[in-house]
């Protein structure tokens, strides 16, 4: 087991290796950095300095290797259009992308697995047929259009809930949170919805085509003629076999919404980390988009390795195979 998680965080920090150079590459053609910290009328020798300072007319080798370090020691660099560090932008607004995630991954998980175990044993009724149309519904729609629906009904027409921002929230250390208030509570459901509807309709037909595969083994056959009840043929072993794809979809899954929250939080103005990259995105920030590719990066693969360790959880037969490698 211990050599199994050696060989995934050594391939883990080769991914962020390679991630790094890629943002590092990538942003160096996103546009001029200087343009977005002088005016236009700034003469020439005072933006010739600042490049200097920035250490932008290095040789590339050079500076990939100052941004390689830094990046070592914790240090994200400055932000050109907030002119405070990166990493201080970002511990700000992680709160909220990461409450934000956490409802729309608990939401799509409740209510696609529970969906997709209704249809797969109650296939042929009309709420099942119901749950198909919603599932259609849920993953054809862009996200953005999502939103904007939800915000007319429920904000425009209903005036249920809020249209924008976080609501009020308590800091408790350097964490801010709106769970603790009622208004911070109702900001969260739209958001949520929204950015969890097309993840719940992928784990409802995960589910439900996993629940109707395992329905026909053998062994189910074998439980019921035991004279298992329904309910734990069912849950006790048809779901728990069930588990492990819809396991390895959740993780990557919840590391999709952090990434892909940016629509969502750009439609709502959530103030978290995908609406201060698209801040940043328009105002040629380099070091926050760098920053934010690298932590998306660092979530993806912490999630990947995570799920691998669920597996050897949930399925004794690769706690077997890991051991032997």
């Amino acid at each position: 087991m211990l050599a199994f998680l050696l060989r995934r965080v050594m391939q883990a920090a080769a991914v962020l290796a390679v991630v790094g150079l890629i943002a590092f590459s990538m942003f160096r053609f996103a546009g001029d950095p200087v343009n977005q910290i002088v005016g236009p009328d700034t003469p020439a020798s005072e933006r010739a300095e600042i490049r200097k300072s920035l250490g932008l007319d290095d040789p590339v080798l050079v500076q990939f290797a100052r941004y390689a370090g830094d990046v070592v020691r914790g240090r994200l660099g400055i932000s050109y259009q907030f002119r405070q560090p990166v990493s201080q932008l970002l511990a700000e607004r992680m709160p909220a992308t990461l409450e934000l995630a956490f409802c729309a991954t608990v939401f799509a998980l409740v209510v696609g697995v529970l969906m997709g175990v209704y249809c797969a044993l109650r296939r042929d009724s009309w709420l099942a047929g119901l749950f198909q149309a919603v599932s259609l519904i849920g993953i054809s729609l862009p996200t953005f259009l999502i939103g904007i629906l939800l915000i007319y009904l429920f904000s425009v027409t209903l005036g249920w809930l809020p249209s924008y921002g976080r609501g009020d929230t308590v800091r408790l250390g350097w964490w801010t949170t709106g769970f603790l208030t009622w208004s911070g509570l109702k900001a969260l459901i739209l958001p949520s919805v929204t950015l969890g509807l097309f993840q719940m309709t992928l784990i409802m037909r995960l589910v439900r085509a996993e629940m109707l595969e395992v329905l026909r083994t053998d062994y189910i056959r074998f439980a019921r003629a035991r004279g298992l009840s329904t309910r734990a043929v069912h849950l006790r072993h048809a779901l728990k076999n069930t588990l492990v794809p819809v396991i390895t979809i959740a993780g990557l899954q919840l590391g999709s919404v952090i990434a892909f929250s940016i629509i969502t939080e750009t439609v709502f103005q959530w103030p978290g980390m995908g609406l201060l990259f698209v801040q940043a995105v328009q105002n040629v920030d380099i070091p926050i988009m760098s920053a934010y590719l690298l932590l998306v990066a660092l979530i993806f693969v912490t999630i990947n390795l995570v799920v691998d360790i669920l597996y050897t959880v949930v399925d004794p037969r690769l706690r077997l195979s890991s051991a032997t490698a």
